[in-house]
């Protein structure tokens, strides 16, 4: 009778799906899923790293480096391609024991809605989050994340191509995140994601030489926390859909802060490589929360901040 009592629901539910708590395993860090196919069941959801059209061979090495609570990456969307995936990853996905989330980028609109269409229909995948941090080639290598006409342009061609739900995966690097969010929810997104990596450098003083092959990459880990809950709070209070967050969580705490800020999910990368298994204590660190905080469900967190 105790453990009922005690008992957290911690599933939440967003953008039609149903997760069996609200820890996800972030893009790119989980390779396609079948790598960690032991831990998959844990998380509530699982995001594959970023397929694109064409198999990508991604950037010159070193990719990762290292820095003070944290790292810098520049894998380049290094990727099987779209048939690939389709016929070798995502079969192997099947029976893994939570959500399947399959992430997307393309060099054009036209693109980003064709890997759409290919995913609408294939079994086991349940939403598709869509990478507009990538360089939009027709407009000169803008990024479509930092201009919020081009990033609604990608959204509508994604939801026009698909039945699933789809969620957008928003840019740090813009000098404010909520015109890019209300153009990209106007357009019909059913949940954003936010953030991706700031831009970042490092070097190597003995070669006088830069630390990663591409020069510059993408910072993540506990440095951007503070920065990635900005944008979460200011895009939560910019938008009417959901919206989960991430960047530098790495304990339950962590999560819980994010969620109180109005995140209905978390997203979890970095700290997987150093705990693949980080998911476990924080999801047990949620319902410790909640316990504490007289909660019964983990979903009422979600904008718990008081202000």
């Amino acid at each position: 009778m105790a453990a009922r009592r005690d008992a957290i629901d911690l599933s939440v539910s967003f953008a039609g799906l149903r997760l069996k708590n609200p820890v996800i395993a972030a893009s790119g860090t989980f390779g396609y899923g079948t790598e960690y196919r032991g831990l998959a069941a844990a998380f509530g959801a699982i995001v594959t790293k970023t397929v694109t059209a064409a198999p990508r061979a991604g950037n010159a090495p070193p990719r990762l480096c290292e820095t003070r609570s944290g790292m810098l990456n520049s894998i380049g969307l290094a990727n099987v391609g779209i048939e690939a995936f389709l016929r070798d990853k995502l079969p192997a996905l099947a029976g893994c024991g939570t959500v399947v989330i399959a992430n997307i980028a393309g060099n054009d609109v036209a693109e980003y809605g064709a890997l759409a269409r290919r995913l609408d229909d294939a079994p086991g995948v349940a939403a598709i989050e869509v990478n507009i941090s990538c360089p939009n080639v027709k407009q000169g290598g803008a990024a479509f994340g930092a201009d919020p006409a081009a990033a609604a342009a990608v959204t509508r061609a994604v939801k026009r191509a698909t039945a699933l739900p789809v969620i957008v995966k928003l840019s740090p690097n813009v000098s404010d995140i909520a015109p890019v969010a209300r153009a990209v929810a106007a357009a019909g997104a059913d949940a954003l994601s936010l953030i991706n990596t700031l831009f970042g450098m490092r070097i190597d003083i003995e070669r006088r030489r830069p630390s990663l092959g591409n020069v510059t990459g993408g910072l993540s880990g506990p440095a951007i926390m503070p920065v990635a809950l900005y944008h979460v709070h200011r895009a939560c209070r910019a938008v009417g859909i959901p919206v989960i967050g991430l960047g530098g969580i790495a304990t339950a705490a962590d999560a819980v802060e994010f969620m109180l800020a109005g995140a209905a999910a978390v997203q979890i990368g970095t700290a997987t490589f150093v705990d693949p298994a980080a998911v476990r204590s924080v999801a047990r660190g949620i319902a410790g929360y909640c316990r504490r905080q007289g909660l019964s469900r983990a979903a009422e967190i979600t904008g718990g901040l008081r202000c």
